[in-house]
């Protein structure tokens, strides 16, 4: 059994990691160095690809970026380690494999995964876009910013709808794909040369990007592109429609009294003017 001091330890640094209570200076001191210093990852990264920049300072950036795996690989081991004082991970193995394998923990790993990965036997081919990857320590901020969180969780509320939409405007682009490259096929052999070719029209145009580089020519191909973009717009107000009224619904909730855990009833502030 752990000791009483080693459980001390593990219960505060819990505490520090995750975000700050009213009054813990120590853990709002940590999350403001995190925040701070994935927000510098953010930076370094944009200013490095400036070739002069990056080739006057490299040792620099990659001091920095030494300095940011190991604070960042030190912060998701400690998540980690005190995640069984949360009731959920309380089982030492099965807790910390549920803890790791949630969002969060997943975005923390992805963090620094992609510095650990080159000193693996892995495709090299693959190293440019593991360093792209990078750009995950931006989304570590979602623990700390409480609009983030709502979005969050408007997202997570309207998922159903959300992943019919999609699913609807996946069935569009394979129908307008299908009509198109019948339409054009033998008017631009070399555009609409097969339906995964005529997918790349299909998507500009559900978009309403146009990039204009492909585009009917037929009479039959115009009439069907104008339906097909008219529905686009007409699509694409669907998700927009559903998370607005998401966010209307988050917000009247986060607005009412919270309710009481034995009789369901509102608790209201007795202080004050009368109820």
């Amino acid at each position: 059994m752990p000791s009483g001091s080693y459980l001390s330890v593990r219960k505060r640094v819990r505490e520090i990691v995750v975000v700050a209570k009213p009054g813990d200076r120590l853990s709002r001191a940590f999350d403001v160095f995190i925040v701070a210093l994935i927000l510098s990852n953010v930076a370094a990264m944009i200013v490095q690809s400036i070739q002069r920049v990056g080739a006057a300072i490299p040792v620099f950036f990659t001091l920095f970026e030494w300095f940011s795996v190991a604070v960042f690989s030190a912060e998701y081991i400690l998540r980690v380690w005190s995640c069984v004082e949360e009731p959920e991970y309380r089982r030492p193995v099965l807790g910390r494999l549920r803890f790791a394998m949630t969002p969060l923990a997943l975005i923390d790993l992805l963090a620094v995964l992609p510095f650990y990965l080159p000193y693996v036997s892995v495709d090299l081919r693959m190293l440019r876009v593991l360093r792209v990857m990078r750009i995950m320590r931006l989304a570590k901020l979602g623990r700390y910013s409480e609009s983030l969180q709502v979005l969050w969780r408007v997202i997570a509320g309207k998922k159903e709808q959300l992943i019919s939409t999609v699913f609807i405007l996946l069935i569009l682009l394979v129908i307008a794909s299908c009509l198109m490259y019948d339409a054009e096929q033998e008017a631009q052999p070399d555009r609409f040369s097969s339906i995964p070719a005529a997918m790349w029209w299909a998507v500009a145009t559900l978009t309403t990007v146009g990039y204009g580089d492909v585009y009917p020519v037929t009479v039959v191909g115009r009439l069907m592109g104008s339906v097909i973009a008219i529905l686009g717009i007409a699509m694409f107000a669907l998700p927009t429609g559903i998370l607005g009224a998401g966010f209307v619904e988050e917000m009247d909730r986060r607005r009412r009294p919270p309710l009481c855990p034995h009789c369901g009833k509102e608790i209201r502030n007795s202080g004050g003017a009368n109820q």
